[in-house]
């Protein structure tokens, strides 16, 4: 059964870190493509970052480049995105989600986890 749970968010002032950590199980991690998404209210999901299976390849959301940089490690079986320079249009729920590469990239992975808020504020 495949399983994705996020951790590592929390408040954080404007220009802070935050590090975002995805745990998998069910499957194995580097057989397929991690992405991150958030979702702040009112507003609709967003691909933000994701990576690769076999190169590892990353891609990154224009808004995000620069400041935020994903990775994996597969023997702990995690994906991080590791977040600096938070600006006050970053908060939401971040979510983390796998499948194909293709389907990652298109925002359509099948399988999610349940979020973990970020939050942006002075």
């Amino acid at each position: 059964q495949v399983q994705l749970v996020e951790s590592g968010g929390g408040l954080v002032q404007p220009g802070g870190s935050l590090r975002l950590s995805c745990a998998a199980s069910g499957f194995t991690l580097d057989a397929y493509a991690i992405g991150w998404f958030r979702q702040a209210p009112g507003k609709e999901r967003e691909g933000v970052s994701c990576i690769g299976n076999n190169d590892d390849s990353t891609y990154y959301a224009d808004s995000v480049k620069g400041r935020f940089t994903v990775s994996r490690d597969n023997a702990k079986n995690t994906v991080y995105l590791q977040m600096n320079s938070l600006k006050p249009e970053d908060p939401g729920i971040y979510y983390c989600a796998t499948d194909y590469l293709g389907r990652v990239v298109a925002g359509t992975p099948d399988y999610w986890g349940h979020g973990t808020q970020v939050t942006v504020s002075s």
